[in-house]
Protein backbone atom coordinates (compact mmCIF):
# COMPACT_ATOMS: atom_id res chain seq x y z
CA UNK A 1 0.00 0.00 0.00
CA UNK A 2 1.44 3.39 -0.71
CA UNK A 3 1.94 6.30 1.56
CA UNK A 4 -0.08 9.56 1.70
CA UNK A 5 2.07 12.02 0.15
CA UNK A 6 1.58 15.51 1.87
CA UNK A 7 3.68 17.06 -0.76
CA UNK A 8 1.15 16.24 -3.80
CA UNK A 9 -1.74 18.72 -4.46
CA UNK A 10 -5.19 17.53 -5.49
CA UNK A 11 -4.80 18.53 -8.81
CA UNK A 12 -3.76 16.97 -12.05
CA UNK A 13 0.34 18.59 -12.09
CA UNK A 14 1.88 15.58 -10.74
CA UNK A 15 1.14 13.52 -14.13
CA UNK A 16 3.74 15.73 -15.80
CA UNK A 17 7.04 14.85 -15.56
CA UNK A 18 8.57 18.40 -15.04
CA UNK A 19 6.63 18.83 -11.89
CA UNK A 20 8.07 15.69 -10.29
CA UNK A 21 10.99 17.16 -11.17
CA UNK A 22 11.03 20.33 -9.75
CA UNK A 23 8.76 18.60 -6.35
CA UNK A 24 11.70 16.29 -5.95
CA UNK A 25 12.60 15.90 -2.35
CA UNK A 26 16.03 17.08 -1.95
CA UNK A 27 16.54 18.15 1.48
CA UNK A 28 16.48 16.41 5.25
CA UNK A 29 13.56 18.73 6.09
CA UNK A 30 11.29 17.64 2.89
CA UNK A 31 12.15 14.04 3.65
CA UNK A 32 10.73 14.07 6.91
CA UNK A 33 7.44 15.77 5.95
CA UNK A 34 7.22 12.46 3.65
CA UNK A 35 8.65 9.66 5.95
CA UNK A 36 9.23 8.49 9.61
CA UNK A 37 12.87 8.15 9.87
CA UNK A 38 15.17 6.14 12.35
CA UNK A 39 18.43 7.80 13.13
CA UNK A 40 20.09 6.15 10.58
CA UNK A 41 18.58 7.30 7.59
CA UNK A 42 18.50 10.82 9.40
CA UNK A 43 22.04 11.55 10.16
CA UNK A 44 22.51 10.00 6.20
CA UNK A 45 20.71 12.62 5.19
CA UNK A 46 22.17 14.83 7.22
CA UNK A 47 25.44 14.17 5.69
CA UNK A 48 23.70 13.92 2.18
CA UNK A 49 22.97 17.38 2.26
CA UNK A 50 26.81 18.43 3.22
CA UNK A 51 29.02 16.32 0.69
CA UNK A 52 28.67 13.39 -1.09
CA UNK A 53 25.89 11.98 -2.94
CA UNK A 54 23.08 14.08 -3.45
CA UNK A 55 19.74 13.66 -1.88
CA UNK A 56 16.78 13.57 -4.84
CA UNK A 57 13.63 11.14 -4.24
CA UNK A 58 10.58 12.10 -6.91
CA UNK A 59 7.24 12.14 -5.03
CA UNK A 60 5.94 9.48 -7.31
CA UNK A 61 9.07 6.94 -6.17
CA UNK A 62 8.60 7.99 -2.68
CA UNK A 63 4.86 7.38 -2.60
CA UNK A 64 5.82 3.62 -3.53
CA UNK A 65 7.56 3.65 -0.32
CA UNK A 66 6.86 2.86 3.36
CA UNK A 67 6.13 5.56 5.56
CA UNK A 68 7.16 3.70 8.51
CA UNK A 69 9.55 0.73 7.64
CA UNK A 70 13.21 1.97 7.39
CA UNK A 71 13.88 -1.89 5.92
CA UNK A 72 11.25 -1.62 2.62
CA UNK A 73 13.07 -2.06 -0.07
CA UNK A 74 11.89 1.26 -2.19
CA UNK A 75 13.30 3.45 1.13
CA UNK A 76 16.57 1.51 1.02
CA UNK A 77 17.50 2.23 -2.45
CA UNK A 78 16.41 5.92 -2.09
CA UNK A 79 17.36 7.11 1.46
CA UNK A 80 20.99 7.33 2.33
CA UNK A 81 21.70 6.06 5.63
CA UNK A 82 24.94 6.65 7.75
CA UNK A 83 26.70 3.44 6.77
CA UNK A 84 27.50 5.62 3.42
CA UNK A 85 30.05 7.21 5.70
CA UNK A 86 32.06 4.23 6.17
CA UNK A 87 33.90 2.63 3.84
CA UNK A 88 35.43 -0.98 3.64
CA UNK A 89 38.66 -2.63 1.86
CA UNK A 90 37.78 -2.91 -1.82
CA UNK A 91 35.62 0.13 -2.24
CA UNK A 92 36.81 2.17 -4.96
CA UNK A 93 35.59 5.42 -6.43
CA UNK A 94 35.52 4.81 -9.11
CA UNK A 95 35.28 1.05 -9.74
CA UNK A 96 34.20 0.85 -13.12
CA UNK A 97 37.54 2.72 -14.05
CA UNK A 98 36.11 5.09 -16.30
CA UNK A 99 38.17 7.80 -16.14
CA UNK A 100 41.44 5.87 -16.94
CA UNK A 101 39.19 4.47 -20.31
CA UNK A 102 38.00 8.25 -20.86
CA UNK A 103 39.36 8.25 -24.91
CA UNK A 104 37.76 11.87 -25.06
CA UNK A 105 35.40 14.25 -23.14
CA UNK A 106 32.48 12.04 -21.96
CA UNK A 107 33.28 9.31 -23.55
CA UNK A 108 34.70 6.24 -22.48
CA UNK A 109 35.84 2.72 -24.51
CA UNK A 110 36.31 -0.44 -22.36
CA UNK A 111 35.66 -3.11 -25.27
CA UNK A 112 36.77 -2.84 -28.58
CA UNK A 113 33.45 -2.52 -30.56
CA UNK A 114 31.33 -0.13 -27.78
CA UNK A 115 31.63 3.24 -26.00
CA UNK A 116 29.72 4.71 -23.34
CA UNK A 117 28.53 8.69 -24.18
CA UNK A 118 28.39 10.09 -20.81
CA UNK A 119 25.40 13.22 -21.34
CA UNK A 120 24.46 14.43 -17.97
CA UNK A 121 24.81 14.05 -14.81
CA UNK A 122 21.95 14.56 -13.40
CA UNK A 123 18.81 11.85 -12.74
CA UNK A 124 15.30 12.00 -10.74
CA UNK A 125 16.39 10.11 -8.36
CA UNK A 126 20.46 9.14 -6.80
CA UNK A 127 20.08 5.67 -5.87
CA UNK A 128 22.46 4.95 -2.69
CA UNK A 129 24.44 2.50 -4.72
CA UNK A 130 25.18 4.60 -7.74
CA UNK A 131 28.09 3.46 -9.37
CA UNK A 132 28.88 7.34 -10.77
CA UNK A 133 28.53 8.66 -7.36
CA UNK A 134 31.41 10.23 -8.14
CA UNK A 135 30.27 12.45 -10.41
CA UNK A 136 26.22 12.48 -10.81
CA UNK A 137 24.32 15.34 -9.47
CA UNK A 138 27.70 18.07 -9.08
CA UNK A 139 28.51 19.64 -12.72
CA UNK A 140 26.20 20.95 -14.03
CA UNK A 141 23.50 19.33 -15.01
CA UNK A 142 22.85 18.19 -19.15
CA UNK A 143 26.36 18.23 -21.22
CA UNK A 144 26.53 21.23 -24.50
CA UNK A 145 26.15 19.89 -27.44
CA UNK A 146 29.57 21.79 -28.40
CA UNK A 147 31.21 19.58 -25.49
CA UNK A 148 29.99 16.51 -26.91
CA UNK A 149 31.49 17.46 -30.53
CA UNK A 150 35.05 15.71 -29.73
CA UNK A 151 33.08 12.50 -28.14
CA UNK A 152 31.28 12.39 -31.87
CA UNK A 153 34.52 12.91 -33.71
CA UNK A 154 35.98 10.17 -32.21
CA UNK A 155 33.04 8.10 -32.62
CA UNK A 156 33.26 8.73 -36.17
CA UNK A 157 36.90 8.07 -36.22
CA UNK A 158 36.84 4.50 -34.96
CA UNK A 159 34.91 2.35 -37.36
CA UNK A 160 34.77 -0.71 -35.06
CA UNK A 161 32.38 0.79 -32.68
CA UNK A 162 29.14 -0.68 -33.53
CA UNK A 163 27.21 0.01 -30.61
CA UNK A 164 27.22 3.37 -27.98
CA UNK A 165 25.30 3.18 -24.48
CA UNK A 166 23.83 6.97 -23.99
CA UNK A 167 23.86 7.31 -20.23
CA UNK A 168 24.91 9.80 -17.69
CA UNK A 169 23.37 10.47 -14.98
CA UNK A 170 19.80 9.73 -16.92
CA UNK A 171 19.52 10.90 -20.37
CA UNK A 172 15.75 11.01 -20.17
CA UNK A 173 15.48 13.59 -18.25
CA UNK A 174 16.83 15.65 -20.62
CA UNK A 175 14.57 17.95 -22.83
CA UNK A 176 13.28 16.33 -26.35
CA UNK A 177 15.14 18.59 -28.08
CA UNK A 178 18.48 18.22 -26.50
CA UNK A 179 17.84 14.73 -26.62
CA UNK A 180 16.97 14.75 -30.34
CA UNK A 181 20.29 16.48 -31.03
CA UNK A 182 22.44 14.04 -29.74
CA UNK A 183 20.71 11.29 -31.81
CA UNK A 184 20.84 12.84 -34.19
CA UNK A 185 24.61 12.75 -33.94
CA UNK A 186 24.69 9.52 -33.78
CA UNK A 187 22.33 8.56 -36.29
CA UNK A 188 24.69 10.58 -38.54
CA UNK A 189 27.76 7.94 -37.70
CA UNK A 190 27.46 5.37 -40.83
CA UNK A 191 29.02 2.45 -38.66
CA UNK A 192 27.15 2.47 -35.06
CA UNK A 193 24.19 -0.26 -35.65
CA UNK A 194 22.73 -0.03 -32.32
CA UNK A 195 22.22 2.82 -29.84
CA UNK A 196 21.14 2.00 -25.92
CA UNK A 197 19.27 4.26 -23.95
CA UNK A 198 20.65 3.62 -20.11
CA UNK A 199 17.94 4.99 -18.08
CA UNK A 200 15.60 4.47 -14.24
CA UNK A 201 13.23 7.35 -15.93
CA UNK A 202 10.55 4.21 -16.44
CA UNK A 203 10.82 3.08 -12.58
CA UNK A 204 11.78 6.54 -10.70
CA UNK A 205 9.96 8.59 -13.16
CA UNK A 206 7.17 7.50 -15.57
CA UNK A 207 5.68 10.13 -16.18
CA UNK A 208 8.53 10.91 -18.32
CA UNK A 209 7.65 8.50 -20.80
CA UNK A 210 5.13 9.99 -23.33
CA UNK A 211 4.38 9.60 -27.00
CA UNK A 212 6.51 12.61 -28.46
CA UNK A 213 9.60 11.15 -26.08
CA UNK A 214 8.92 7.73 -27.74
CA UNK A 215 9.21 9.76 -30.77
CA UNK A 216 12.54 11.10 -30.63
CA UNK A 217 14.17 7.99 -29.18
CA UNK A 218 12.89 6.09 -32.48
CA UNK A 219 14.86 9.19 -34.32
CA UNK A 220 17.93 6.11 -34.32
CA UNK A 221 16.63 3.00 -35.99
CA UNK A 222 18.12 0.70 -33.72
CA UNK A 223 17.49 2.30 -30.30
CA UNK A 224 17.38 -0.25 -27.10
CA UNK A 225 16.13 1.35 -24.13
CA UNK A 226 17.61 -0.17 -20.92
CA UNK A 227 15.86 0.34 -17.77
CA UNK A 228 16.66 -0.54 -14.25
CA UNK A 229 13.89 -2.44 -11.72
CA UNK A 230 14.96 -3.95 -8.83
CA UNK A 231 12.11 -5.06 -7.01
CA UNK A 232 8.58 -6.16 -7.92
CA UNK A 233 7.08 -3.08 -5.98
CA UNK A 234 8.48 -0.52 -8.66
CA UNK A 235 6.32 -2.81 -11.12
CA UNK A 236 3.61 0.20 -10.43
CA UNK A 237 0.25 0.82 -12.76
CA UNK A 238 2.81 3.95 -13.70
CA UNK A 239 5.45 2.01 -14.43
CA UNK A 240 3.31 -0.14 -16.57
CA UNK A 241 2.25 2.25 -18.41
CA UNK A 242 5.60 3.67 -19.29
CA UNK A 243 6.90 0.10 -20.45
CA UNK A 244 3.73 -0.05 -22.74
CA UNK A 245 4.21 3.18 -24.52
CA UNK A 246 7.98 2.35 -24.72
CA UNK A 247 7.27 -1.27 -26.26
CA UNK A 248 4.13 -0.08 -28.46
CA UNK A 249 6.27 2.52 -30.36
CA UNK A 250 8.66 -0.30 -31.10
CA UNK A 251 11.16 0.47 -28.95
CA UNK A 252 12.62 -3.27 -27.57
CA UNK A 253 13.33 -2.79 -23.71
CA UNK A 254 15.71 -5.08 -21.78
CA UNK A 255 16.18 -4.67 -18.04
CA UNK A 256 19.36 -4.44 -15.41
CA UNK A 257 19.27 -5.78 -11.53
CA UNK A 258 21.17 -4.68 -9.30
CA UNK A 259 21.60 -7.43 -6.78
CA UNK A 260 20.83 -5.56 -3.26
CA UNK A 261 20.98 -6.94 -0.17
CA UNK A 262 17.55 -6.67 1.72
CA UNK A 263 16.27 -5.49 -0.89
CA UNK A 264 15.78 -8.35 -3.43
CA UNK A 265 18.88 -10.75 -2.45
CA UNK A 266 16.39 -14.01 -2.10
CA UNK A 267 14.66 -16.13 -4.61
CA UNK A 268 11.27 -15.19 -4.38
CA UNK A 269 11.56 -11.27 -4.73
CA UNK A 270 13.47 -11.76 -7.72
CA UNK A 271 11.11 -14.37 -9.31
CA UNK A 272 8.44 -12.02 -8.79
CA UNK A 273 10.39 -9.10 -10.72
CA UNK A 274 11.46 -11.34 -13.53
CA UNK A 275 8.00 -12.62 -13.59
CA UNK A 276 6.47 -9.34 -14.03
CA UNK A 277 9.07 -7.92 -16.01
CA UNK A 278 8.46 -10.72 -18.55
CA UNK A 279 4.29 -10.45 -18.40
CA UNK A 280 4.92 -5.98 -19.37
CA UNK A 281 6.99 -7.76 -22.14
CA UNK A 282 10.76 -6.88 -20.86
CA UNK A 283 13.25 -8.89 -21.01
CA UNK A 284 15.43 -9.49 -17.93
CA UNK A 285 19.25 -8.65 -19.45
CA UNK A 286 21.42 -8.82 -16.51
CA UNK A 287 21.18 -9.22 -12.48
CA UNK A 288 24.25 -7.23 -12.30
CA UNK A 289 26.53 -7.80 -8.67
CA UNK A 290 26.41 -4.20 -6.85
CA UNK A 291 29.54 -2.64 -8.09
CA UNK A 292 32.25 -1.61 -5.07
CA UNK A 293 31.25 2.02 -4.20
CA UNK A 294 32.77 3.32 -1.64
CA UNK A 295 30.12 3.28 0.82
CA UNK A 296 27.95 1.08 -0.61
CA UNK A 297 28.91 -2.63 1.40
CA UNK A 298 26.15 -2.28 3.54
CA UNK A 299 24.21 -2.91 0.04
CA UNK A 300 26.20 -5.22 -1.44
CA UNK A 301 25.92 -9.52 -1.17
CA UNK A 302 28.83 -11.38 -1.20
CA UNK A 303 29.59 -12.67 -4.80
CA UNK A 304 28.47 -16.42 -3.92
CA UNK A 305 25.03 -15.02 -3.05
CA UNK A 306 24.22 -14.35 -6.21
CA UNK A 307 25.34 -17.52 -7.30
CA UNK A 308 23.23 -19.25 -5.25
CA UNK A 309 20.09 -17.42 -6.04
CA UNK A 310 20.75 -18.29 -9.31
CA UNK A 311 20.72 -22.29 -8.92
CA UNK A 312 17.45 -21.57 -6.77
CA UNK A 313 15.75 -19.66 -9.80
CA UNK A 314 17.24 -22.45 -12.70
CA UNK A 315 14.34 -24.33 -14.06
CA UNK A 316 11.91 -22.77 -12.11
CA UNK A 317 11.81 -19.54 -14.24
CA UNK A 318 11.63 -19.55 -17.72
CA UNK A 319 14.48 -19.22 -20.33
CA UNK A 320 13.06 -15.77 -21.42
CA UNK A 321 12.51 -14.21 -17.38
CA UNK A 322 15.99 -15.80 -16.15
CA UNK A 323 18.67 -13.23 -16.74
CA UNK A 324 22.98 -13.85 -16.91
CA UNK A 325 24.23 -12.97 -13.63
CA UNK A 326 27.27 -10.60 -14.30
CA UNK A 327 30.09 -8.92 -12.30
CA UNK A 328 31.57 -5.85 -13.94
CA UNK A 329 35.11 -6.56 -12.47
CA UNK A 330 37.06 -3.83 -11.00
CA UNK A 331 39.19 -1.09 -12.43
CA UNK A 332 37.72 -1.61 -16.15
CA UNK A 333 38.59 -5.26 -16.95
CA UNK A 334 35.17 -6.35 -18.25
CA UNK A 335 32.27 -8.00 -17.29
CA UNK A 336 32.30 -11.78 -16.18
CA UNK A 337 28.95 -13.74 -16.53
CA UNK A 338 28.78 -16.11 -13.25
CA UNK A 339 26.36 -19.13 -12.57
CA UNK A 340 26.23 -22.48 -10.66
CA UNK A 341 28.48 -25.06 -11.73
CA UNK A 342 26.46 -27.68 -14.30
CA UNK A 343 29.28 -29.91 -14.76
CA UNK A 344 29.79 -32.48 -11.72
CA UNK A 345 32.72 -34.65 -13.55
CA UNK A 346 33.51 -35.71 -16.52
CA UNK A 347 35.30 -39.00 -17.37
CA UNK A 348 34.97 -41.78 -20.36
CA UNK A 349 32.40 -39.74 -23.23
CA UNK A 350 30.06 -39.87 -19.71
CA UNK A 351 29.09 -35.89 -18.25
CA UNK A 352 27.03 -35.85 -14.99
CA UNK A 353 25.24 -32.67 -14.94
CA UNK A 354 23.41 -30.82 -12.00
CA UNK A 355 19.88 -29.81 -12.85
CA UNK A 356 17.81 -28.54 -10.62
CA UNK A 357 15.64 -31.94 -10.13
CA UNK A 358 19.26 -33.88 -9.26
CA UNK A 359 22.02 -35.32 -11.22
CA UNK A 360 21.97 -36.89 -14.70
CA UNK A 361 24.55 -38.11 -17.02
CA UNK A 362 25.00 -37.12 -20.47
CA UNK A 363 26.58 -39.28 -22.94
CA UNK A 364 28.70 -38.18 -26.10
CA UNK A 365 28.59 -40.26 -29.31
CA UNK A 366 31.70 -42.10 -30.17
CA UNK A 367 34.54 -40.36 -31.81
Amino acid sequence: MRAPISIIPDDPSPSDWRWQVRHAITTLAELEEVLVLSDAEREGARRAEAAGLPLSITPYYASLASRTDPACPIRRQCVPRIEEATEVEGDLRDPLGEEAHTVAPHLVSRYPDRALLLVTDRCSVYCRFCTRSRMVGQDGGARPLAELEPAFAWLAAHEAITDVVVSGGDPLIMNEPRLEAILKQLAGIPHLGTVRIATRAPVTLPQRIDAALCRVLRLFPATWVMTHFNHPRELSPESTRALAMLIDHGLPVMNQTVLLRGINDDAATLTALFKGLVARRVRPYYLLQADPVRGTSHLRTPLRRGVELMRELQGRVSGIALPKLVVDTPHGMGKVALGPEAIVREADGVTTLRTFRGEVDYVDPPR
